[in-house]
């Protein structure tokens, strides 16, 4: 027997000028959607996932790198510490490479194999899974929730809805103290929790993130999906013929109907699809996939799972809802040749540009400097002529060690003949600290000619033995 739905569909009364006055529906109000628990290859997948990305997410704050925290984006010292790693305003390149290949990760992906991200590793999903688990273990599975919804309120559910409510603002909450564990070190935020000395910035991202995870979990659910999600309504332009999506078979599911399981499919000319409406009832944005691909799909494959299901209790063949390329299910292809047409030029060269960028960019941060040096021309002191007849410039110079042990530098130029450093160029900095040096050079009197001449700083670290080295002008004055 098929569940009955609730019946939320209401006319709009209004009336229309220059005709009679009348009712009729002007649109119809979206129905809450009961998703029935279903389990199967596709539903531990992505309950595998959000014990993956959770365990990540809630534990990563806590992880300590030597005597920090191993992930900090400690915005007050403008210091990004991932775990041996410390990055800099300076490093933004990296933040534009991250972003670069999670677009090439998702244009890869979805040309693949449709919306694996929305259906296994997007947060709203995610979030909105924990959230339904939570609610069937309080208000009971999808027919019994329904049940009681339809009830009169009462104390009984009265207890049961506020129940949940506490338990969803209470992981909403400890989901944004987290996410603010990410900017504030973990620990220092955990003894502010206990001593209730929070700070403003600390209180308010908190709120917002726990309000914004209890409302789009607890409440939006598919809406967030099918209207306010932009990649619902592009990713189309990514599909193909031969992209992998959860597709019902309707040359060999129709015609569909009822029958016993002993019943000859032949003589009631009748496909394998017995339409129990499952498939809709495990939806998470509540569409039916026999009607064909719809952007509202997430690519869960729950649908797929809960067929599988009936189609053993049915003694029929598994597949009837599956993932398949549109010319696999015109040509009727098999696994093997599927997934040969999947990997398709376009695939190969997707891949090939996103390993390219992340080569780059691992090859960068291997190679990258453990020190940063600015050179700016001291403004205040123009050049002069000092004792001995000698041309001096002054500069400033700002060392930035990006280690997290102290550091010994010294300071050297050239480019002119008899080019000296006359002021101390020896220079320590601590751990990812930033130092400013007064550098003095002088040059002997027309040595060159009067104008401004380009010279070279080499700073070398002593004790890693490096160096770097940046560009400058030597400016002599006219007699």
């Amino acid at each position: 027997m098929k569940e009955q739905e609730p019946q939320t569909h209401k006319t709009i009364p209004i009336i229309v000028s220059g005709a009679d006055e009348g009712t009729f529906a002007q649109y119809a109000p979206e129905k809450k959607i009961y998703p029935r628990s279903v389990s199967g290859y596709f539903t531990s997948i992505r309950w595998m996932m959000v014990w993956v990305t959770q365990i990540i997410f809630y534990g990563l704050p806590w992880v300590e790198w030597g005597q920090r925290q191993a992930v900090l984006f400690d915005l007050t010292t403008r210091r990004f510490y991932v775990f041996g790693l410390v990055l800099y305003p300076q490093d933004l390149v990296y933040l534009t490479a991250m972003l670069i290949i999670a677009a090439y990760s998702l244009f890869l992906f979805t040309a693949v194999a449709g919306r694996l991200w929305c259906g296994y590793t997007c947060p709203q999903t995610v979030y909105t899974e924990i959230f339904l688990w939570i609610e069937k273990k309080v208000c009971g599975d999808r027919s019994m929730h329904m049940r009681r919804d339809a009830e009169p309120w009462s104390v009984q559910k009265v207890l049961r809805k506020g129940i949940k409510h506490i338990l969803w603002i209470v992981f909403s909450l400890w989901t944004g103290f987290t996410f603010v564990g990410y900017f504030t070190p973990i620990k220092e935020l955990s003894t502010e929790l206990i001593q209730l000395s929070f700070g403003a910035w600390e209180v308010f991202w908190v709120f917002f993130y726990g309000l914004a995870t209890y409302g789009n979990a607890g409440f939006l659910r598919e809406q967030i999906c099918k209207h306010m999600c932009p990649y619902a309504r592009f990713q189309s332009a990514m599909f193909d013929r031969d992209t992998l999506v959860v597709t019902y078979d309707k040359e060999r599911g129709d015609p569909r109907g009822s029958r016993s399981r002993k019943a000859d499919l032949t003589q009631l000319n009748l496909g394998s699809c017995v339409d129990c409406d499952l498939c809709v009832h495990v939806c998470p944005t509540g569409i039916d996939i026999r009607n064909g691909l719809q952007y509202e799909c997430i690519g869960c494959g729950a649908c797929a799972d809960v067929c599988d299901t009936v189609m053993d209790k049915m003694g029929y063949s598994k597949g009837l809802i599956k993932y398949a390329t549109e010319n696999a299910m015109l040509g009727h292809w098999s696994k093997a040749e599927t997934w040969r047409h999947v990997f398709r030029p376009r695939i190969l060269i997707y891949s090939a540009i996103l390993m390219s960028i992340i080569a780059g960019m691992v090859f960068s941060l291997h190679d990258r400097k453990p020190f940063k040096v600015d050179v700016i021309r001291d403004r205040g002191v123009m050049a002069r002529i000092v004792e001995d007849g000698k041309i001096e410039n002054v500069y400033r110079l700002q060392i930035m060690n990006t280690t997290e042990s102290v550091q010994h530098y010294q300071v050297t130029v050239s480019g002119l003949i008899g080019l000296e450093v006359t002021s101390d160029n020896h220079l320590e900095v601590g751990p990812t600290e930033s130092r400013w040096m007064v550098v003095r050079v002088l040059l002997p009197e027309d040595t060159v000619e009067p104008g401004s001449h380009k010279i070279k700083f080499k700073i070398y670290s002593i004790d890693r033995e490096d160096h770097d080295s940046e560009k400058s002008t030597f400016i002599v004055p006219k007699n």
